[in-house]
């Protein structure tokens, strides 16, 4: 069985390759919702029944074959900070992580696929990959769904589909997200009319951690809402394009910005990289602003493009669990502002400052406006 300390040595795949053509889409993540038939659903199960569900599906979820030597652990068995590192890396949920006895998460050893047994219904299954690979995502979970089947009966009706604790995942029991960064739009006071565009077509805008978080470094969930009625496929094909328009949308932005008001951006970045390469204490929100902004500036060719895939992941290992983890002791808050201080200048140690001659690009070159009325 996986130690937690292996399991988050190194940072999972997903986490250091959304950077595709322009770095808006950071990951793309399916989860599937399946109860057992014969045993009542966990917040109806007394405890005798949560642990016999348990003892059913952990073997059946580990004979995987990409669950070989995964993570495997009752969350009982994890202290309150190990919990929240998974929570911060998108492994299990907050509610799952509140739960104790009975409940478990079985993870692969690249962290693509995460399993949460008892959590709000039995099995809380997810892929994760990275840049706009949803359909990717689905297939490979797909295949674990199918093979599960076979050993496990779950609770299904011929109308009605896989049947949920919440009526919100009735039906394919599916939730499709993908992870964006659109510090171009937030800058160009676009994101608010983007994101209303988005809601009127039936898709939820979340934060960094999904349901009532708020946006932090300009990062927003995008996901679908209905599950019943329409096939996986239907859902995932509505929300990639989706996807894929408020991708391009930020990428226009992002060049609007700089052919309209270069000296602004280069203006920003440069802040944040001053701030970030010399901060000796800064807090979790003030950090993830500035990363994003550099973050941008790896995309826009102020610095070089591994600059991507450092900040993010940045943006995990600077998390309050993750200072913990890395502290080996329980900080106070001000603590934690100042080893993340820390970890971002010694990071950010050979990064150059910024490639002013992006500017010179950009000083003759007009603009077509962005067109936003059709994401």
């Amino acid at each position: 069985m996986m130690r937690f300390s292996t399991l988050i040595k190194h940072p999972a795949d997903w986490m250091t390759g959304g950077q595709g053509e322009h770095g808006a889409v950071l990951t793309s993540r399916i989860r599937l919702a399946r109860n057992l038939r014969s045993h009542p659903f966990p917040g109806w199960a007394k405890r005798d029944q949560r642990a016999a569900a348990l003892d059913l599906m952990r073997p059946a979820v580990e004979a995987l074959a990409p669950m070989k030597g995964a993570f495997s652990h009752e969350l009982g068995d994890l202290t309150s900070v190990q919990k929240q590192v998974l929570v911060e890396r998108h492994l299990i949920s907050r509610e799952h992580a509140a739960r104790g006895d009975g409940s478990a998460a079985v993870i692969e050893r690249r962290q693509s696929f995460s399993l949460m047994l008892n959590e709000e219904d039995h099995l809380r299954m997810q892929a994760i990959r990275p840049g706009l690979q949803l359909t990717a995502a689905y297939n490979a979970l797909s295949e674990l769904d199918t093979e599960l089947e076979s050993s496990l009966e779950f609770a299904f009706d011929p109308t009605l589909g896989y049947l949920t604790t919440c009526p919100t995942n009735l039906g394919t029991g599916l939730r499709a997200s993908a992870m964006l960064h659109l510090p171009g739009l937030v800058l160009s006071d676009q994101i608010g009319q983007v994101l209303q565009a988005v809601n009127k077509i039936g898709l939820a805008v979340r934060g960094l951690y999904g349901e009532g978080t708020e946006s932090l470094g300009n990062l927003y969930q995008i996901s679908n809402q209905s599950t019943l009625g329409e096939s996986e496929e239907t859902i995932i094909r509505r929300l990639e394009r989706v996807i894929s328009q408020v991708s391009n949308h930020e990428q226009n932005a992002r060049e609007k910005l700089l052919e309209d008001d270069p000296e602004m951006v280069a203006d920003k970045i440069g802040r944040a990289y001053g701030t970030l390469r010399h901060a000796h204490i800064i807090d979790s929100k003030e950090a993830l602003n500035h990363l994003s902004l550099l973050r941008l500036g790896g995309t826009l060719g102020f610095f070089s493009p591994e600059t991507v895939m450092l900040c993010d992941t940045l943006l995990m290992d600077i998390q309050p669990a993750h200072l913990q983890m890395h502290s080996s002791r329980k900080l106070t808050a001000e603590e934690r502002d100042s080893i993340r201080a820390e970890i971002v200048r010694s990071r950010l140690l050979s990064l150059e400052s910024p490639d002013n001659r992006v500017l010179a690009k950009h000083e003759t070159i007009t603009p077509d406006p962005s067109n936003l009325s059709d994401a």
